[in-house]
């Protein structure tokens, strides 16, 4: 959007306000988006490490995918996910504690006694995906957040401050030509003056 210039002191002083805020601003918002590049890669890493884990459990408990047969899914469910909110770069994401599980009782001697064992894997694997889950989401927001302040800097470094600068110049030129024009006429009115009080 092209900037309206009026040609007075007061906007001349707005815009040299607004471009000093937008060069301090610049250094801040740039550092903010090399943090956020950094933090978004690291996210993507530990989630595909997450991901890597969970297909090498998977894989490791092939053999047995015949006992799962038996196995009753509802013995056990996800009671409450734990996490918090922690700010990066000044975005909140958010961070994994655990997972809390509800097992219901079920008698030993009447389930074969892999069951056991059989919710210890369960509850890794629910762990793992769910902490993947949350490395993908941090990604994405920050990943969002990041490209917001991207297109920020390019706002400031590529439109804004340019255009404020090219504004002041041109804004500083007229008022200067204002002043030489207004000090031509002053001297060409005294000159006249002079030269009429001589005529007396």
């Amino acid at each position: 959007m092209a900037l309206k210039i009026q040609y007075n002191k007061t906007f001349l002083q707005r815009i040299t306000k607004e471009l000093e805020m937008r060069r301090r601003a610049l250094p801040i918002l740039k550092s903010k988006e090399s943090a956020l590049r950094v933090e978004v890669k690291k996210a993507k890493e530990q989630a595909n490490e997450l991901e890597r884990a969970f297909q090498e459990k998977m894989q490791s408990y092939e053999n047995i995918v015949n006992l799962w047969q038996e196995f009753e899914p509802e013995l056990i469910k996800v009671k409450k996910v734990h996490y918090e909110s922690k700010k990066i770069a000044g975005v909140a994401t958010p961070v994994f504690h655990d997972v809390e599980f509800e097992v219901k009782d079920f008698s030993f001697f009447n389930k074969p006694g892999w069951f056991m064992d059989g919710i210890e894997v369960l509850k890794e694997l629910v762990k793992l995906t769910v902490k993947r889950d949350f490395f993908t989401k941090k990604m994405e927001i920050l990943a969002q957040a990041r490209k917001k302040t991207t297109q920020k800097v390019n706002l400031y470094e590529k439109v804004q401050i340019p255009q404020y600068e090219d504004a002041i110049r041109k804004i500083n030129r007229f008022l200067e030509d204002e002043e030489n024009l207004s000090k031509s006429a002053q001297k060409i009115i005294k000159s006249k003056q002079q030269k009429e009080e001589v005529g007396e």
